[in-house]
């Protein structure tokens, strides 16, 4: 476990001109941003969130101010909100963290293939970013174990990954039109 601290939303544009903001909340339970307390950004202000509406939130800086205006809520748009580690459940068997996962050595056969440094989710099923550009499917298949304790993960790259298919590329036919 690397992070004391886990991304938990992001904040979006505004909401009207008294300093509401929309906020994508990252837990599985978007009204649990609330029950974690102090929120800090990714520049290390402080802030407390309560919900106004479905994905729109009043922001109070650390003194309990709230935001003061359309201007004040532009100012922060796009910054991400993180909540402190221990303050979230430990995980399900199975489930971790991206956090968890950034900076593990991936390894495939003994030898290191880089380090983790992005978990990609874009609803299709996650992914793992090595350093060395390499991308892995974040499945069992592809990484069958984890140590955490070692810091280390185990790869085993299909064969579309590894570069090693035994066919040729199979080539798309135009239909209709020029070719």
């Amino acid at each position: 476990m690397t992070d004391a601290r886990i991304q938990i939303g992001v904040i979006g544009r505004p909401h009207g001109v008294r300093g509401l903001v929309h906020v994508h909340s990252l837990a599985t339970d978007p009204g649990s941003l609330t029950s974690y307390g102090v929120l800090t950004d990714d520049r290390g202000a402080q802030w407390t969130l309560s919900w106004r509406g479905d994905g729109v939130a009043e922001l109070c800086d650390a003194q309990g101010n709230p935001l003061a205006d359309r201007n004040a809520a532009q100012a922060l748009v796009n910054r991400k909100l993180y909540v402190s580690r221990d303050k979230l459940p430990e995980p399900e068997p199975e489930e971790f963290y991206h956090s968890d996962l950034i900076g593990l050595d991936a390894l495939e056969n003994g030898e290191s293939l880089g380090r983790v440094v992005i978990v990609h989710d874009y609803g299709a099923g996650a992914s793992l970013e090595l350093d060395s550009g390499l991308v892995i499917p974040f499945t069992r298949a592809c990484v069958p174990e984890i140590d955490f304790t070692s810091r280390n993960l185990t790869i085993s790259r299909p064969v579309e990954v590894n570069g090693e298919a035994d066919q040729e590329p199979k080539r798309a036919k135009v239909h209709g039109g020029e070719a």
